[in-house]
């Protein structure tokens, strides 16, 4: 395997185009072929909420090494269009290229730099030529990139065949050696940047954040599953929709998120393992739900993928506005948890830890992520599904109760109560919305109210104590750094590309990541806090929703805060200049 990259240790890519050209399938084909050819790879897209039209692009990022985000230039420019040369020329590192349909005419000097290189590829002939719908000129562009780098055409042909079938498979294949050969013949290894695919080649997989909350929720034993598409959870649906039967699993779309959000309600009630996602707006018709679920101590989980408010706001584009409004969530007070995974791999573990603590503490779970993270796609080693076990809690699974009257709400010292399955004999299970005592008929009685809002109290303090021994707290970098990064969820990403660059530099930084927001691991923070270092927070929402929680919990209130809001992923070197700024 060979990288050689113009400014750095990887290469970088940009396909963009309108939507309907299949930009961010030409992005995620060329990402998944660099990635059987050894390489790690990291692959984000950018798109408005419209069907045909407007500009989308979907940015590359390619290393000999793990990559975590998108880089802060691009190497190679794939123009499926004149209007994606003129909003992204300027993002060109100095010796980079742009591959283009040879009918745009382009010329240097219309691009305001003498820098890039110009690859007119004949995309539209070719597709002409094998008969091809026009969307194929994406996959034109594709061949042409692969000769430029001196990539194997043959690993990007097997993907396309994997990817599409019969004749579709087969002119597409046709069109991506076309536009190959072109630029080999054209080009030759006039670009700079070069990816040689390795004679011994690491199993790993690429799949987005919405792809392994899927998996890690098929692994956890997840068994129902409904949902009111909503972006950008909706993902999940498709995937779990296609493979239901495999995973022994019910997937329902209902007619609301109110309705899903009472189905999981009920399914968990009848004892099977559920799940739904959404993103603000769903979660906001679903809390009354949530307190359901917590009255009738009902374990549920529920992804929240982000996306910038209030209402409708920026409907496919990132943000982590909602971490309050999930802590929070729904009427009065009970223990809930809080999980917010920073890239595909704690997707996939923590949503299985998720669905272990609703159980074991019979209330809800709530995995909080975002666009940004959920749809973006990330090369990893293959999960161990055996790394986190099936763990149910107190559920009693006899098919007869011959003890004394069953109480669901037991009180105990652990707050968590016996739960057995409806159906049992010799058992009632009474659940319903309003306070009630051990076991189950409604009260007013003020020391049984008292007792149950203790008892159902009593769970988050242990509930808290286990999530200390959860690994709340990641921390990447040297403890006696110079300069402490802050941030939670997708953050994680740029920040940790921002270290190699620190490090490059000989600027001692390091990241820290709060995995879990609630219960809030102050005492795993407190260790955090003990150094001289520099601490700058990273969030991008307005109003520095972890930095409240960080004050609260720990009485630490930040000098050095970074926000972004404006719908985007924050870039690595943004992250650099401001630790450099502190440094």
């Amino acid at each position: 395997m060979k990288l050689v990259g113009i400014s750095g240790a990887s290469v970088s890519f940009l396909v963009g185009g309108e939507a309907g050209q299949g930009i961010t399938r030409s992005g995620s084909l060329l990402g998944k072929a660099l990635m059987r050819g050894g390489f790690h790879i990291f692959g984000a897209n950018d798109y408005p909420s419209v069907i045909r039209g407007s500009h989308n692009f979907y940015v590359l990022n390619v290393s000999d090494e793990e990559v975590h985000s998108q880089a802060d230039t691009v190497d190679l420019l794939l123009a499926l269009n004149r209007e994606t040369v003129a909003l992204h020329v300027d993002e060109l590192t100095e010796g980079g290229g742009v591959v283009y349909d040879e009918e745009v005419e382009l010329e240097k000097g219309e691009l305001g730099r003498s820098g890039p290189g110009l690859y007119p590829v004949p995309m539209a002939s070719i597709v002409n030529e094998i008969g091809g719908p026009a969307i194929m000129r994406n996959t034109v562009a594709l061949g042409a990139a692969v000769a430029l780098v001196g990539f194997d055409i043959e690993i990007l042909k097997a993907v396309i065949s994997d990817t599409f079938e019969g004749d579709v498979a087969e002119m597409n294949n046709s069109a991506a050696e076309m536009g190959y050969y072109y630029a080999k013949e054209e080009y030759g290894e006039g670009f700079g940047c070069r990816l040689e695919p390795s004679e011994e080649r690491p199993n790993r997989i690429m799949l987005t954040g919405n792809d392994a909350v899927a998996l890690g929720a098929i692994q956890a034993g997840c068994r129902f599953y409904a949902v009111y598409p909503m972006t950008p959870a909706s993902p999940i649906l498709h995937y779990l929709a296609a493979h239901d039967l495999d995973a022994k699993m019910v997937v329902i779309q209902t007619e609301s998120e109110i309705a899903a959000m009472n189905m999981v309600v009920g399914a968990s009630y009848a004892g099977v393992r559920a799940m739904t996602a959404t993103s603000g707006g769903g979660f906001s018709l679903m809390t009354e739900a949530i307190g359901l679920a917590s009255m009738t101590e009902t374990p549920v989980v529920v992804m929240v993928g982000q996306r910038p408010g209030p209402s409708t706001g920026m409907p496919t584009y990132t943000s982590q506005g909602d971490l309050l409004f999930a802590i929070h969530a729904s009427q009065g007070e009970f223990p809930r948890v809080v999980v917010a995974p920073g890239d595909v791999e704690e997707c996939f573990y923590r949503t299985m830890e998720a669905f272990n603590l609703a159980e074991r503490y019979q209330v809800p779970a709530i995995i909080i992520t975002d666009k940004y993270l959920v749809e973006s796609h990330k090369s990893t080693d293959p999960f161990k599904p055996g790394r986190i076990g099936i763990d149910r809690g107190d559920l009693i699974t006899t098919e007869e109760w011959t003890e004394e009257e069953y109480r669901r709400y037991e009180i105990t010292e652990s707050g968590v109560s016996p739960r057995i399955l409806p159906g049992t004999r010799g058992a009632t299970v009474l659940a319903n919305s309003n306070e009630h005592g051990e076991n189950g008929y409604t009260t007013i009685d003020p020391w049984e109210v008292v007792a149950m809002v203790d008892k159902r109290h009593r769970k988050g303090d242990a509930l808290k104590r286990e999530i200390e021994g959860l690994r709340p707290v990641e921390v990447y970098g040297p403890d006696d750094a110079e300069v402490t990064l802050v941030g939670w969820g997708s953050t994680k990403g740029p920040a940790l590309e921002a270290l190699k660059v620190l490090q490059g530099e000989g600027v001692d930084a390091r990241f820290v990541q709060i995995v879990y927001l609630e219960p809030f691991p102050s005492e795993a923070f407190a260790g955090v806090l003990q150094s001289n270092s520099e601490f700058i927070l990273l969030e991008a929402n307005r109003t520095a929703q972890l930095g409240t929680l960080i004050k609260l919990h720990n009485g630490f209130a930040f000098e050095h805060v970074e926000l972004k809001y404006d719908g985007r992923p924050f870039n690595p070197g943004k992250i650099a200049g401001r630790v450099r700024e502190v440094a």
